[in-house]
C-alpha cells in the first residue's frame, strides 16, 4: 500500500477518514490508537493503559479501571489526510458507545487478538458492524504473545466473519518471524506485502524496506493470487478480472482502487497486523501500512450515504449530500462534561458547515421511553475543537464529513440533530440497545436528595442507553442499565462528576393484590371530636373479577340508607384503600365492590366520614378471605447461538418460566427462544444470560400480564424493600 513515499494523500478524494476501532475487551484497541498516533506524529510518546496516560482513556474512571468505558476521538494526520480515530469500549455493557462510534464513522477497524480464538463475543461485535453496513478491515494484535497463532486466527476470521465466504477475509500482509528469543518465542519482525511485493522490516526499531528473499517469494506468490482474486471478485471489476486471468501482470494502482471499492461496499475485509513500538522505536510494526490503508483503501465521507432526515414534524426532506455548502445537518453522538470547559458534545457533521457562535436548531425526538422528552430549541454554538494530544485544539469551523467537539450546548442531548434555524431537520435515530438490568437507588443523605434529580437527568441525557423510571406503585427510583459494569460506571460518574452519592437497594417487582373469593365487609366510622361528630356506616360485598378488570364499584343501596350525596364518598374511600392495598401494601385489582347498605346521621354524617367507612369496609372484607398476590409476567425473547439453546431453555424453566416456542433466525446459526417468565425471576437476567451464553446472547422482555404468585412465595413477601426480586 505504500509503494510511493508520499502516496498522493487520499488520491484526490476528500481528505478526511472517520474510522471506528471495534473489538472485544482486551483486544488492544487503545494500545493500537497510541501506536498509530505515535507513527503519525500526533504524540511524542505512546502511552500505556496500565499507566493511565493514553490519549483515548482520559476519563478518571477509565484510568482507575484500566479499561475504556466511553467513546473517544483521537485525530491524526497522515499523508495530507486527517484520520479521526474513534476508540470504543469492547465490553458488552457499553455497546451504546460502540453504536455511537459506528454512527460517527465511515468505516471500522476490527481489532482481533492473535492469541485468542474468534469467540462468540467477537462475532456479536462483527454483527453490530454488519447491521449498519459498516465497511470493515481487521487488525491482528498481540502478535508476540505466548499463545499467538496468526495462521489459526486468520483461518478462524475467514470462517466466522466472512459471511460464508472465507475469501472475503484475506490478509494484505503476511507476518515474518525472527529467531526465537530466550523464552522460545519467535517475534514478528516484518511484514510481507502481498500487493506491493515488498518486505517492511521492523527488526531494528525503524521501518525499512527490501525485496523478498529466500523462501519469501514462494510464500508471496501462493497468497497473492488468492488475495487478488478475492479483491477483484468482491469489487466486481470484470475488466480487471479478464486481464488477471489472461496472465497480465497487474499494477498496484488498479488493485488498490478495487480494494477501496470492495471495502466501501462492505463485501471484502482485508486483514493487517500491528504491534506497539518497543523501546525507543518511533514506529510500531505495521502502523505505516495500516495508516496507508486508512488513507487509500477506506471510504471518504462523501462516499457514504448520510442518515435519512425529515422535518421535526415528520415531513419528508431531500437526502443529504456531504457538501460543505449544503444545508447544515449534524448529530450529537456523544455528550460528556469536562471539569474545565463544562459540557462537551461530540458532533458528526453530515452536511453543511458548523461555525462557532452561530445559532442552531436542536431537535430530539423518539426517545420518550428513555426519559428524553421530545424537544425543539435554539442554542448558540460554543467553541469548536478537536483533541491535540491531551489538549483541545480550536477549530474555525467543522465542514461536512468532519467530527468535532462543540462546547456549551446546554440543551443538546446524545442523538440530537443540529441544523439551521431557518430549515430545521431531524435525523433518523440510530438503534439503541434496550437496558434490561434494573438498579434501584436512594439518595445517601439529605444533601444528595436535593441534587439527585438534576444529576440523574444529566446522566441520562449523556447516555441514551440508560432509562430512568420512578415506579408509580413501588415509588422506587430505578436506573435501567445494560449490565453491572454499566451501572457501576453510571453511579461512579454520578458521584464524581455531579457530586451525588446514592445507595442501591433491592429492586421491588410491582406486585398486585386481589381477592381469592367473595367476601363481605362492614365499615363503621363513629367519632366525636371537638364538638363535631363523624357518623358513617356502610356494608359492602366484594367478588373477584377476571384479570385486567381493575376495580369496579356498584351501588345497590335502596331506601336511602346511604344518602345519594355520600355514595361517591364511599367509592372514593374504597378506591383510595384499593390503591394502597389491603394485605401487603400492593394495589388491589380485579374486584367488584358492591355497596348494599349503610346508615347515616342527619347532622354528623360527612364526606370524610363515608370515605373512611368505605376504606374500613374494604379492609374488613379482606380479613374474611384469602388475598392473592399477583406478580407481573413478561414475554421474554432470547436470541442465542444454536449451541446454547438447550442450556437457555433449561435455565428459563428453572426460573418458573414456560417456554412457548423456538424460531430459527434467518441468518446465521441462531435461534429465538420465547418464554413467559415472572418478572421477579429475570431482574438480573441481563447478567445471567451473558454468563450462560458467553456473551453471545441478547433478549427482550415485554409485560404480558399479572398472574397469581405461588402461595409458598407469596407467604414470604412482606411489605417493604426486602420483598420483590
Amino acid at each position: 500500500m505504500n509503494e510511493k513515499p508520499d502516496a498522493g494523500a487520499a488520491g484526490g478524494r476528500a481528505a478526511v477518514r472517520n474510522v471506528v476501532l471495534v473489538g472485544h475487551s482486551g483486544a488492544g484497541k487503545t494500545t493500537l490508537v497510541e501506536a498509530l498516533a505515535l507513527t503519525a506524529g500526533a504524540t511524542g510518546r505512546a502511552g500505556r493503559v496500565e499507566d493511565g496516560d493514553t490519549l483515548s482513556d482520559q476519563d478518571p474512571i477509565e484510568q482507575r479501571r484500566q479499561r475504556s468505558v466511553q467513546l473517544s476521538l483521537v485525530p491524526v494526520e497522515w499523508r495530507g489526510c486527517r484520520i479521526n480515530l474513534l476508540d470504543t469500549p469492547g465490553y458488552a455493557d457499553f455497546v451504546g458507545e460502540l453504536r455511537a462510534g459506528l454512527r460517527a464513522a465511515d468505516a471500522a477497524l476490527f481489532v482481533v487478538s492473535a492469541a485468542e480464538e474468534v469467540a462468540g463475543a467477537t462475532r456479536a461485535l462483527w454483527e453490530e458492524c454488519a447491521a449498519v453496513g459498516m465497511p470493515r478491515a481487521l487488525v491482528l494484535t498481540h502478535l508476540d504473545a505466548a499463545r499467538a497463532d496468526v495462521a489459526t486466527v486468520l483461518r478462524g476470521c475467514g470462517e466466522a466473519l466472512g459471511d460464508g465466504d472465507p475469501d472475503a477475509v484475506l490478509p494484505l500482509y503476511l507476518p515474518l518471524y525472527g529467531p526465537a528469543d530466550a523464552d522460545g518465542r519467535t517475534p514478528v519482525t516484518g511484514l510481507l506485502g502481498l500487493l506491493t511485493r515488498r518486505v517492511a522490516e521492523y527488526a531494528s526499531g525503524e521501518r525499512t524496506e527490501r525485496e523478498p528473499d529466500g523462501a519469501e517469494p514462494a510464500l508471496l506468490d501462493e497468497a497473492r493470487g488468492r488475495l487478488i482474486e478475492g479483491i477483484i471478485a468482491e469489487s466486481e471489476d470484470e475488466t480487471l478480472m479478464d486481464r488477471y486471468l489472461g496472465g497480465e501482470e497487474l499494477d498496484v494502482a488498479p488493485l488498490v482502487a478495487d480494494l477501496e471499492t470492495a471495502v466501501a461496499r462492505g463485501t471484502f475485509h482485508p486483514v493487517l497486523a500491528a504491534a506497539p513500538p518497543t523501546g525507543a522505536a518511533r514506529q510500531g510494526l505495521g502502523t505505516v501500512e495500516l495508516l496507508d490503508l486508512l488513507v487509500r483503501g477506506f471510504p471518504a465521507p462523501d462516499e457514504r450515504t448520510a442518515p435519512e432526515v425529515t422535518a421535526p414534524d415528520g415531513a419528508p426532506r431531500p437526502p443529504l449530500a456531504c457538501d460543505p455548502a449544503g444545508p447544515l445537518a449534524a448529530e450529537v453522538v456523544k455528550t460528556t462534561s469536562d471539569p474545565y470547559v463544562g459540557r462537551l458534545s461530540l458532533v458528526r457533521v453530515f452536511s453543511g458547515t458548523l461555525r462557532p457562535d452561530e445559532a442552531v436548531h436542536v431537535s430530539g425526538h423518539g426517545l420518550q421511553d428513555r426519559g428524553h422528552a421530545d424537544h425543539d430549541v435554539q442554542e448558540r454554538v460554543g467553541a469548536l475543537s478537536v483533541p491535540s494530544g491531551k489538549q483541545q485544539r480550536p477549530l474555525a469551523q467543522a465542514v461536512a464529513g468532519e467530527v468535532a467537539y462543540v462546547a456549551k450546548l446546554g440543551r443538546a442531548e446524545t442523538g440530537d440533530t443540529l441544523s439551521s434555524c431557518g430549515r430545521p431537520l431531524l435525523m433518523a435515530p440510530w438503534a439503541m440497545p434496550d437496558p434490561q438490568l434494573p438498579v434501584a437507588i436512594v439518595a445517601h443523605g439529605k444533601a444528595d436528595e436535593d441534587k439527585l434529580s438534576h444529576g440523574l437527568a444529566r446522566l441520562v441525557a449523556e447516555d441514551p442507553t440508560m432509562r430512568l423510571e420512578q415506579h408509580p406503585h413501588t415509588g422506587q427510583v430505578v436506573l435501567w442499565c445494560l449490565g453491572e459494569a454499566h451501572a457501576e460506571v453510571a453511579l461512579e460518574r454520578l458521584r464524581t462528576r455531579y457530586g451525588v452519592r446514592v445507595d442501591t437497594v433491592a429492586y421491588r417487582v410491582p406486585l398486585r393484590e386481589t381477592f381469592g373469593g367473595p367476601a363481605s365487609g362492614r365499615g363503621r366510622q363513629v367519632k366525636q371530636s371537638g364538638g363535631h361528630g363523624q357518623f358513617a356506616i356502610c356494608e359492602i360485598d366484594v367478588e373477584p373479577l377476571p384479570a385486567g378488570s381493575g376495580v369496579e364499584f356498584v351501588d345497590t343501596v335502596v331506601g336511602g340508607a346511604v344518602p345519594r350525596q355520600f355514595i361517591a364518598s364511599v367509592e372514593k374511600g374504597v378506591r383510595a384503600q384499593a390503591a394502597q392495598g389491603v394485605a401487603a401494601g400492593y394495589p388491589l385489582v380485579d374486584v367488584r365492590v358492591t355497596l348494599r347498605d349503610g346508615k347515616a346521621h342527619a347532622v354528623d354524617s360527612s364526606d370524610a366520614a363515608f370515605q373512611a367507612a368505605g376504606a374500613l369496609a374494604l379492609r374488613d372484607a379482606a380479613g374474611q378471605v384469602r388475598i392473592e398476590l399477583l406478580e407481573p409476567v413478561a414475554e421474554v425473547a432470547v436470541l442465542i447461538p444454536d449451541e446454547f439453546v438447550g442450556a437457555v431453555m433449561s435455565d428459563l424453566s428453572g426460573r418458573r418460566g414456560r417456554v412457548v416456542g423456538t424460531e430459527q433466525e434467518e441468518v446465521g446459526e441462531r435461534t429465538w427462544v420465547r418464554a413467559e417468565v415472572p418478572e421477579a425471576e429475570i431482574a438480573r437476567y441481563a447478567v445471567d444470560l451473558r454468563s450462560l451464553a458467553h456473551g453471545t446472547g441478547r433478549f427482550t422482555r415485554t409485560y404480558l400480564r399479572h398472574e397469581p404468585m405461588p402461595q409458598q412465595l407469596a407467604a414470604a413477601v412482606r411489605r417493604g424493600p426486602e420483598n420483590g426480586a
